[in-house]
């Protein structure tokens, strides 16, 4: 990207921010006036005190990518390939850790067979009774 053009979008991006923060201040305001009139609840309190939160959240986004990037790039620069951070590694496993083995489908078992070896298997049989019992008694009705 061009000089000119990083400073047009970082120039739009503040005004962006600035523009989100002063509507969600004057949204605060109008709040705050309709609590402090007779028919006020505090529930226009809440949306006083929420209103600029709103207007900040665009301020923090833009903060945290420029974070983040900033340790993607100090992450490549250091040969990690990956960027080090407090959430960053979110769903990673590290290095150390062997990846999980994959499940072994189980195949179908005679009926009644296996009923006595695995208690789980004879709770969803049961389970499944129990449904069909209730599936039988909802056609009768109709």
């Amino acid at each position: 990207m061009s000089r000119s053009a990083t400073t047009t979008r970082r120039l739009a991006i503040a005004g962006v921010c600035a523009l989100s923060l002063a509507i969600c201040c004057g949204l605060a305001w109008w709040q705050w006036e309709r609590y402090s009139s007779a028919g006020g609840t505090f529930q226009n309190l809440g949306y006083v005190l929420q209103w600029p939160l709103f207007g900040l959240f665009p301020a923090f986004m833009v903060w945290r990518i420029r974070r983040l990037k900033a340790q993607a790039e100090a992450g490549r620069s250091t040969g990690q390939g990956e960027p080090q951070g407090d959430r960053a590694a979110w769903g990673r496993r590290p290095a150390d850790v062997p990846a999980p083995r994959p499940a072994v489908p189980r195949t179908r078992q005679t009926a009644g067979a296996g009923d006595a070896e695995d208690p789980e298997d004879a709770e969803l049989a049961a389970y499944n009774r129990y449904l069909a019992e209730l599936n039988a008694r909802d056609h009768e009705v109709k």
